[in-house]
Formats: structure tokens, sequence, C-alpha cells
């Protein structure tokens, strides 16, 4: 287990940020990666999170347990197991920038067309199982690459319009599902092991804190601000892993 008080920092301030994005505070989960990745190589950066992520999401689960949208849960799951399927057959010669330059450009698309619609009435769209197929799929394989499964999910869901707390319920107890059917193949690939699950284990209650404070925060914030800061947060993490691409 790591010694160095450095590698506790940034870890306890990526299991703040997973827990946070668990809660329901929109867009912040997908900066734990290149947090920790500041002390690691990313890909154990992913390897050591997961086991974080998923402890979140036993909080998340508990405190979303009435607010969900049963459909798109089915929907994203199932498509999401193909996803990462797919990532996981494609382990071995899967380009992580080419997955990152295609999620960030998926993101700023996504952003660029909301603020065209806004100046005009738009209706919700319901949840369809050929879109809601393509995008949970894609969003299986890059959540598996770089955990970076939020903006296929955003360009499902978003459009929708569902309220405030059933989308934030509907995004934490489907990633719930996808990071479960990451353990496996993580673990076969070596990005998971015993010292990790231990390093879990110290940082749990920190995680648990993060998703008490996402929930509350995501709770008392006005509906309207709350998905102005989804679609601001699609875009800083849409310029961030394009940037993190083209600045190495």
């Amino acid at each position: 287990m790591p010694t160095d008080v450095l590698f506790w920092v940034y870890a306890a301030i990526a299991a703040i940020v997973v827990g946070a994005s668990k809660g329901g505070l929109p867009g912040v989960g997908i900066m734990a990666v290149p947090i920790l990745a500041l002390y690691m190589s990313p890909v154990k950066a992913a390897g050591l999170l997961l086991p974080i992520y998923i402890v979140s999401d036993v909080y998340g689960l508990w405190v979303y347990r009435k607010e969900y949208d049963l459909r798109n849960i089915k929907i994203m799951t199932a498509a999401a197991t193909v996803g990462i399927l797919i990532g996981w057959a494609a382990a071995s010669v899967t380009n992580d920038d080419a997955v990152k330059i295609i999620v960030g450009l998926i993101g700023l698309w996504y952003f660029a067309d909301a603020i065209a619609k806004r100046s005009r009435e738009i209706k919700p769209r319901p949840a369809d199982l050929p879109r809601g197929a393509f995008w949970g799929t894609l969003a299986g394989f890059t959540s598996f690459v770089a955990h970076a499964g939020g903006p296929p999910y955003q360009m499902y869901v978003l459009p929708q319009k569902l309220p405030k707390m059933v989308y934030a319920g509907t995004a934490t107890i489907t990633f719930t599902f996808i990071n479960l059917l990451k353990l496996p193949p993580y673990w076969f690939l070596g990005q998971l092991s015993f010292d990790s699950l231990l390093v879990c284990l110290w940082l749990s209650p920190v995680a648990i804190l993060g998703a008490w404070a996402g929930y509350q925060l995501t709770r008392i914030m006005p509906e309207k601000t709350f998905f102005r800061l989804v679609e601001l947060g699609l875009l800083i993490l849409s310029v961030k892993l394009i940037y993190d691409v083209i600045a190495q």
C-alpha cells in the first residue's frame, strides 16, 4: 500500500469527487482519474478508483432508491454491457487517445446543439430503444476505457428533460450496474489488485462524505441551475479530454 503523503492527498481529492458525482452533483466524476493521474498513470488510476466508484454507488442507490426512470436504466444497462464487452475484447489494441477525442467531440457537439435550441421551445424526447442502444453501447465502451461514460449518457438522457432528481437517480443507478460489470475484466486485465482494494477501504469514508455532500447540493439546487451545470460540466470535461490528448 502506498505510503507517500502526496498520493493520499490526490487520492482523497479524487475520492471526494467520485462521491460527489454519485450523490448526483453533475459533471464532476470524470475529473477523478485526471486528478489521480497527476501522481500515477491514468490506467492505474482508473483501476484504483473503480472500487471507490462502487462504494459510492452503494450510497447513491440508497438515496435515489425512489427517484429514477426504470426504462432508461434497462435500456442503457443492457446496451452498456455490450460496450463493456467490446472494450474488454479490444483492450490490447484500443487507442485511449482516440476514445478521448471521440467522447470530447460528442460532448462539444451536444453543448453547441443545446445552446442553439435554448432560444426555442423543444419538446421532451422520450426514451427509445434505437438511440438508447447506440448511446448506451458507447457509454459502456468509453466508461470501460477511461471512466468517461458521462457524455454519451447525457447525449441520450438530457433531451428527455427528466425531473432533476430523477435524472440524477437514473444516472447513479445506471452507472452502478456499469461499474459492477467492469469489475471482472478490470481484474483479469490486472488493473485491480488486493493492494488497490485496501486503498479503497481507507478511502471509503471520504467517498461517502463526498456522496452525502453531492446529494445535499443536488437536492437544494434549482432545477434550471442544475441542468445548466450539467451542460457546463459536459463542456468543461469535453474540452479537457481533447486538451489532454493534444497537449501530450
